[in-house]
């Protein structure tokens, strides 16, 4: 199938999902049964598996059980604790540093405090730091290369994103300061890659998983004319800033278009959050819907084959919901102390 096809495919599944959501009113037991996901940006890769997790659960949950998700498009991480603390959505896809900062109350967190009615639900794919620049300005081809366009505008993600947020501490570790360095263009993944391929911007950060749609789109307009920038493993090192947070990814060879070969970036995990007050029976069917049915979730995006078991408390920076505490012990998986809670956060 060609990616138009799936892309077709996609948005029929995501109408008909979206139509199910609205026409749905039971609330079975006095409880919510009708549920909101955000995401990010449409070019991005939240999104996409936002739409395939929504659409798995309202398939799979809504007979008998009523229950039915949605997947709303946001601003990224720092929007969606926004969002899952103002009870506007229930579950959200975030951001590692995101969960730490909600977890903690720091970062752009710490006026607010500690979110502590938030959980996680599962680690689901790594989110690969890609950072891609028009080759003129290339040298060594690693993350160093953002000192030859100091003073010119990029894409860095959009105002208040998860995105801009990560990109800013990441490049801040290595010694950048990406207010003062850059002019920002504040946009989002689709728009950045429209962007460098129109010569408005001679870079764009874009974390996902791969491939994110911008990335390909980027380099399907560009070819040899855009590079994917590397780390090596000192700047790895001093882009995680001793977080424990950041760690090595290889993107393929290929994994793109006129990319020949495999690129050493770094990445975090994003994970599946929820508010507390989620009923466990709720979380856990929908934990246990998703681990059994991720034969059909690979099928609308390839960041979804990185959802296994073996990862799925991998870098959890937030505790996890009861209701997933409770599918996670019947599959007989070991679960951290520190990500058990006493209280249910209610």
């Amino acid at each position: 199938m060609t990616n138009n096809a799936v892309q077709r495919a996609v948005a029929g599944i995501l109408l008909t999902a979206l139509l199910t959501f609205a026409a749905a009113s039971v609330q079975a037991t006095g409880k919510k049964q009708n549920f909101l996901i955000a995401t990010a940006s449409k070019g991005g890769t939240f999104y996409p598996v936002g739409v395939a997790l929504a659409t798995l659960a309202t398939a799979k949950l809504r007979t008998p059980r009523s229950i039915s998700l949605a997947a709303i498009n946001s601003a990224g991480s720092a929007e969606n604790i926004r969002l899952l603390r103002d009870n506007e959505a229930q579950f959200a896809i975030i951001q590692g540093l995101f969960g730490h900062y909600a977890r903690y109350g720091q970062g752009p967190l710490a006026d607010i405090g500690p979110q502590k009615n938030l959980r996680s639900i599962m680690t689901l794919w790594q989110n690969a730091e890609q950072f891609v620049i028009l080759s003129k300005h290339v040298d060594t081809g690693t993350i160093s290369d953002l000192n030859r366009i100091k003073g010119k505008a990029v894409a860095f993600g959009k105002r208040a994103s998860g995105t801009i947020s990560s990109n800013r501490v990441l490049l801040q570790n290595l010694g950048f300061d990406i207010d003062q360095d850059f002019k920002l263009v504040a946009t989002g993944y689709g728009p950045s890659a429209d962007a460098l391929t129109r010569g408005k911007v001679v870079a764009i950060g874009t974390p996902g998983g791969i491939p994110t749609a911008a990335v390909t789109r980027a380099m399907s307009a560009l070819g040899s004319q855009a590079t994917i920038l590397s780390f090596t493993e000192k700047q790895a090192r001093r882009a995680d800033g001793g977080r424990s947070l950041w760690n090595k990814y290889i993107i393929p060879a290929g994994t793109y278009p006129a990319q020949k070969k495999a690129v050493s970036t770094i990445s975090q995990p994003n994970l599946l959050a929820v508010r507390a007050d989620v009923d466990e029976e709720i979380v856990y069917l929908l934990t246990k819907a998703i681990y059994e049915n991720l034969t059909f979730l690979r099928t609308m995006h390839e960041a979804t084959r990185a959802i296994t078991l073996k990862s799925a408390l991998a870098g959890l920076p937030l505790p996890l919901h009861a209701g997933a505490i409770r599918y996670f012990r019947e599959a007989q998986i070991r679960i951290p102390a520190e990500l058990v809670v006493k209280d249910d956060g209610k």
